[in-house]
């Protein structure tokens, strides 16, 4: 067996842990996930009918059968400084898996004495844990945590050690991110994306200065979207959904007027804004931009943002809120002087 380092309770093979660190993806991955026979890392992916996929990933099941789709899709980011779990804490090992994943690594000897004493110590000579609790063998299971493998800021806060709970049972308190219905809405939430949000602007074609460009998303394509997260084998599951409420046009320059005044547009009819229809040029849009100056030879960028409104609801009727989502694209708009012919 290679030799390991120690990143606070945590094991990699020396010369892989560079490795690990400088190869990592956007994802969800585990410190060691035990779902097979002998603890060793279990991932799967089913692909539905439509395409989406279902993903077991870090201890939890990942259902995006009715997440958003599409080339323009993308994650939510927070409205204020909070942020989906960093790292978690879930179920890992049987008490026979814990001893398969353990002992090979105390006969290696590469974490030095003292820490394999420890080690032995607590899950073997009953401090607390008696020969990995196999006399509970049925009754629950030894929970480890799991990060994101992105490593975003607070990735290696979750050093408990591995530890016990009976199935049925809360996990203890006072372990921030052992999941539970919430947390497990918190890490759906990060696993939610909507759709892209590029504008209708209309009259079609180059604005014009001093004439309301109306602007608009397709209803269709602005419906709830949601993601699904659960632990099946202590059956907890949580569903955290995104619903547009409203868009926010940022002009892309100080010379222009927006339509409401806030900038801000509300849904309504399940619609953000209203299509432009002939005979409404010189009309003020419900949603949309005046332009006050020419873009010259360029263009003015055109930044729209959606606000989703995140709800969850979970196993034993748990609910709530989280914050609010957005997701947001810069097009570029061609303003142009109108052109008068004299005679």
């Amino acid at each position: 067996m290679p030799a390991l380092i120690r990143c606070g309770h945590l094991l990699f093979p020396l010369g892989l842990a560079a490795l690990v660190f400088a190869t990592a993806t956007p994802s969800y991955a585990e410190k060691g996930f035990g779902g097979s026979t002998d603890g060793e890392t279990e991932q799967s992916a089913e692909v539905g009918d439509d395409g989406t996929v279902s993903a077991t990933v870090g201890g939890v099941v990942f259902d995006r059968s009715k997440n958003g789709r599409g080339g323009s899709a993308g994650a939510l980011r927070s409205s204020t400084s909070w942020s989906p779990p960093a790292c978690w804490y879930a179920p890992k090992y049987t008490p026979e898996q814990l001893q398969k994943h353990l002992e090979p690594i105390w006969e290696a000897g590469s974490t030095g004495h003292e820490w394999d004493a420890a080690q032995r110590d607590r899950y073997v000579e009953g401090k607390p844990y008696k020969d990995f609790n196999k006399d509970k063998e049925g009754e629950g299971y030894f929970w480890d945590s799991f990060v994101d493998e992105s490593f975003p800021p607070g990735w290696d806060s979750c050093e408990e050690q591995i530890f016990w709970v009976d199935q049925g049972d809360p996990p203890p308190a006072g372990i921030e991110n052992a999941v539970t219905p919430e947390v497990l809405a918190e890490l759906a939430y990060a696993e939610i994306r909507v759709p892209g949000t590029e504008v209708t602007l209309a009259p079609a074609g180059e604005a014009k200065v001093n004439l309301p460009t109306w602007a608009w998303l397709d209803g269709a394509e602005f419906r709830p979207v949601s993601v699904t997260a659960s632990v099946p084998v202590i059956s907890i599951e949580a569903t955290a959904t995104a619903v547009p409420v409203s868009l926010e046009i940022d002009p892309g320059t100080p010379d222009a007027e927006t339509f409401p005044a806030s900038g801000v547009c509300q849904i309504n009819g399940g619609r953000i804004g209203e299509p432009y229809a002939r005979g409404k040029a010189d009309q003020d849009p419900p949603c949309g931009v005046r332009y006050l100056r020419s873009s010259g030879d360029g263009t003015f960028p055109l930044q729209a943002t959606v606000t989703w409104q995140i709800e969850w609801t979970g196993t034993g009727g748990a609910g709530g809120d989280l914050d609010d989502g957005i997701f947001g694209a810069t097009q570029d708009v061609v303003v142009q002087e109108i052109q008068a012919i004299n005679r």
